[in-house]
């Protein structure tokens, strides 16, 4: 159930009001304990009674970007493996743990973390602390799981990239943007080297970064703070910390000096266009600003490239884009989808005129306060849930590098002005800096060829 204040928000931004609830006073702070143990395990925790349940995460900071190289999809790999048998558990007995007593569990995999989280009834806490702890330290990496997850993974690969039609061109986008840095394999890896990898190098991958001093243990709700702190040290407590360094990836993605122009073909029935910049990390200031763009730009129907694209012009059937936030280096994504018989340099030239639009004029006041409203209400209704909590103190802790952040970002956001969106807008979206991409049907060679388009001819 949605708190008096966050249900008063979520009214007045679908009334469409002008009112702003940015108040920081009123906005839920979480009183978060933080500690280390001796193997390096940091755990972060919130003590919240408002439901009988309890979120458990554990962040591993470990993603796609340290796949080792030729060997993409590791990261991934073990987001699966993580849920086969252990030395006291068979497989899938997370499901049991969590489902059979009414709660959850899943994973995530990105760039720069890998993310395991469960939510159950809060009498079955301890259950699920010693669950994590012992797949941390005897997950069985044998023959049989490795295979078979691969083919899971490998498969994930065919739905999700080769059977969609525009599947190719969002993995297109994001391998081509970056030219040294890791980010530039897909986190879901490719079939190829799956295939080549080999049981040795999975058990590597894992003792390399599955281990105390590379994990995060949060848990937010219903428990009694000493009798967590019991649980945390009588299970994970006695796992050893690793006498071997811990390796990350120094690799620094250069700037961008020249525009880079690209077609690649697919099974799609529509041209699409995608354009790209490099944008700084999750943690610089300017990402603040940034978010703010990006729901102007494409934050529903009445967003600025859906009403010229779509709405008024009629160029495009779908237009979309995104503030892909990293640990290292960012990327800002913006896509169209073309409406039938459309040019690709025609709905070029539109979304390059639209971006000349925030860098030309600073934004009127109603549509940045809208746009904060979306942001922050999405926030509301994310830290309503203890799950939500999590994720937003676990983000804070491992992407951004200071838990405190979960108590400070909305204050951040809301300080934004319209002077700091046009800002950004001209120091990282310009002619030299972006990446584009023409994503055409195969069915068509020899039609839309890929011709400059000067985003100064969008004025």
């Amino acid at each position: 159930m949605l708190s008096k204040y966050a249900l008063r928000c979520v009214i007045l931004l679908l009334l469409g009001s002008a009112y702003v609830c940015l108040a920081q006073d009123r906005m839920p702070q979480l009183k978060f304990s933080d500690r280390k143990l001796d193997n390096g395990l940091r755990v972060l925790s919130v003590a919240d009674s408002s439901s009988p349940t309890v979120a458990i995460q554990m962040w591993y900071h470990v993603g796609s970007k340290d796949d080792p190289p030729n060997r993409s999809g590791f990261a991934h790999l073990f987001e699966h493996i993580m849920f086969k048998s252990t030395k006291n558990m068979k497989s899938e007995m997370m499901d049991r743990l969590t489902e059979d007593v009414g709660g959850f569990n899943n994973a995530s995999t990105g760039d720069d973390v890998t993310i395991y989280f469960e939510v159950v009834p809060s009498n079955y806490l301890e259950t699920l602390i010693w669950a994590e702890a012992d797949r941390l330290s005897g997950l069985n990496i044998d023959d049989a799981n490795f295979r078979s997850e691969r083919d899971v993974v490998k498969e994930e690969f065919r739905q999700s990239v080769l059977a969609p039609p525009y599947g190719k061109f969002a993995y297109y986008m994001r391998q081509k943007s970056f030219t040294v840095h890791p980010y530039k394999r897909p986190t879901i890896g490719s079939i190829e080297d799956l295939d080549a990898a080999s049981l040795k190098d999975v058990q590597d991958f894992h003792s390399t970064y599955y281990r105390p001093d590379n994990a995060t243990l949060v848990v937010v709700g219903d428990f009694d703070q000493k009798q967590l702190d019991a649980w945390v040290d009588k299970y994970f407590g006695p796992i050893a910390k690793p006498t071997t360094p811990l390796p990350r990836v120094d690799v620094q993605e250069p700037a961008r000096k020249t525009e880079q122009r690209l077609t690649e073909r697919g099974a799609n029935d529509l041209p699409a266009v995608g354009i790209t910049y490099l944008t700084p990390k999750q943690a610089d200031a300017d990402q603040d600003a940034l978010r703010i763009a990006d729901v102007i730009l494409s934050g529903g129907e009445s967003s600025r490239l859906y009403h010229s694209l779509v709405y008024e012009q009629q160029l495009a059937a779908e237009v979309n884009s995104s503030d892909e936030t990293r640990e290292e280096v960012s990327l800002f994504v913006i896509t169209a989808v073309l409406s039938e018989g459309k040019k690709p340099e025609d709905v070029e030239r539109s979304l390059l005129a639209e971006i000349k639009k925030l860098q030309d004029a600073q934004v009127s006041p109603s549509e940045l306060e809208k746009a904060k409203n979306q942001i922050i209400t999405d926030q509301l209704l994310e830290r309503e849930t203890s799950n939500g909590k999590a994720l937003a103190l676990g983000e804070a802790a491992v992407l951004l590098g200071d838990p405190s952040r979960v108590n400070t970002d909305l204050a951040r956001l809301q300080a934004v002005t319209a002077a700091d969106i046009q800002r950004v807008m001209k120091k990282y979206f310009n002619d030299k800096s972006k990446l584009v991409l023409y994503y055409l049907p195969e069915a068509k060679t020899g039609k839309f060829e890929h011709s400059k388009v000067n985003s100064k001819e969008g004025k």
